[in-house]
């Protein structure tokens, strides 16, 4: 019966070995996990202001090229095309205009509340006031 198992190689891991592997990654997946998720809404929070500071001074540009701010009704679509009018030098964006991290358009009201245009996010829910996430972001904070 020796010579039975004396050509068998040992090499590899058993399932018990696999399985108890398998548990401490999810386990430490777990723990790190809840961690991580918060830090994700913080980059959209930060990216979304980052993007309405250069829309802000693409806005500040063409204010200087034509001596006003689009109206809301013209809107944030003056900064890429030129809907005729007189001494537009842009277009004032290198890309197309951006939707915020949440995939919603960038709210732009001239002349605005709270100067002289308010550039402003909704942030994850999409609708006014909020927290967290869901709190908005605007251009005059």
């Amino acid at each position: 019966m020796r010579k039975i198992f004396a050509g068998r190689n040992k090499k590899g891991f058993t399932l018990i070995e696999l399985l108890v592997v398998m548990v401490i990654v999810g386990l430490l997946a777990a723990l790190v996990a809840p961690r991580l998720f918060p830090k994700l809404g913080k980059g959209k929070q930060a990216a979304a202001k980052a993007q309405i500071e250069l829309l802000g001074q693409a806005l500040d540009q063409m204010r200087l090229d034509i001596g006003r701010y689009p109206t809301t009704q013209e809107g944030l679509n003056m900064l890429s095309a030129n809907p005729g009018v007189a001494n537009w030098d842009g277009p004032y964006l290198k890309k197309a205009l951006p939707v915020d991290p949440w995939g919603k358009p960038y709210g732009y009201q001239c002349p605005g509340s709270h100067g002289e245009y308010d550039l402003f996010s909704y942030g994850r829910d999409g609708s006014p006031g909020g927290e967290g996430e869901d709190a908005d972001i605007v251009s005059w904070q």
